[in-house]
């Protein structure tokens, strides 16, 4: 069942559980996450990085919506970190259910005024919006970017920027980063942090860079109003480190019912850990879908 952000998140932040937001790129990681998501009775996103996008086309999403819809629970397809309204425009024209506008890299102001173009732009056709406050940092593995130096979110600031933008949820920046820690860096979330934002901004918040973080750090952060959390590098490594084992000791098998098999299974076994970890596992039952359907058909009738 296609739903929306907003739809999704409301439930997650009610009950202190946070939906993890999958990043892909090709039609296996969307089958292996789709996949868990039901074995799991658990509700899942599906995002795109603009850098996915260019790989895979547009053409991509109606793929993903057709996947979505046919999904046994509730889906919602999401555009990554995109920093331009006529990016959020795109992503609205193919069908995407939430999008994220990143204008963390500008001034205070400057990004309130582009997430506030963006909500005007997404709410009128019933599309929700993430923003973000603060930057993420970079490691390595990823190519979704990040700064060289983590700005924390203020939490008073963060109080402001909801009021004035209209976002729907908000990623903050509490000491995680993109892609994978350096061996003698060990990641530290700010959960002190986390509690004051928590405290003062009534929307779901969101927690990028979710991969190689320890998993105590993860499940005290649902504690404090995070309902979302990012997910790419942990999720393509199990997948692309099995398909590499697998090449080597098949190297005359060419045949993709043959090589992928075993790569979609360890992404899937990373995959139920991690909403194991969540708190998402068996939460497909308090959206309703029947409830949810009938909702989307009065809507198109």
């Amino acid at each position: 069942m296609l739903i929306n952000m907003k739809e999704m998140l409301s439930v997650a932040y009610k009950n202190k559980f946070a939906v993890g937001s999958y990043n892909v790129s090709n039609n296996e990681l969307l089958r292996a996450i789709i996949e868990t998501a039901e074995e799991k009775r658990s509700p899942a996103i599906i995002q795109i990085h603009p850098n996915e996008l260019d790989l895979v086309g547009d053409d991509f999403t109606a793929y993903v919506r057709e996947a979505a819809h046919h999904a046994s629970v509730p889906i919602v397809i999401h555009q990554d970190h995109c920093d331009t309204i006529d990016g959020t425009i795109r992503a609205l024209r193919n069908g995407y259910t939430s999008v994220m506008i990143d204008g963390s890299h500008l001034p205070f102001e400057e990004n309130i005024a582009l997430t506030q173009k963006a909500v005007s732009v997404a709410h009128a056709v019933g599309v929700s919006v993430e923003a973000e406050l603060g930057t993420i940092g970079n490691n390595e593995g990823s190519s979704e970017g990040g700064a060289d130096h983590i700005l924390y979110t203020e939490p008073e600031q963060a109080k402001e920027f909801v009021e004035r933008t209209g976002c729907d949820t908000l990623a903050v920046a509490i000491g995680t980063s993109h892609g994978f820690y350096p061996k003698h860096l060990q990641p530290k979330i700010q959960l002190d942090r986390l509690e004051k934002i928590y405290k003062l901004v009534d929307i779901p918040l969101v927690l990028h860079g979710g991969s190689d973080n320890p998993d105590e750090d993860i499940r005290n952060s649902t504690k404090y109003g995070v309902a979302k959390i990012n997910l790419s590098s942990d999720m393509k490594r199990a997948f692309f480190n099995q398909l590499r084992t697998t090449l080597e000791e098949k190297p005359n098998d060419f045949e993709p019912d043959i090589l992928f098999p075993e790569a979609n299974k360890a992404a899937k076994s990373l995959l139920g850990r991690k909403m194991d970890l969540f708190g998402s596992s068996g939460k497909s039952s308090l959206y309703h879908i029947g409830e949810l359907r009938e909702k989307k058909m009065a809507v198109v009738d």
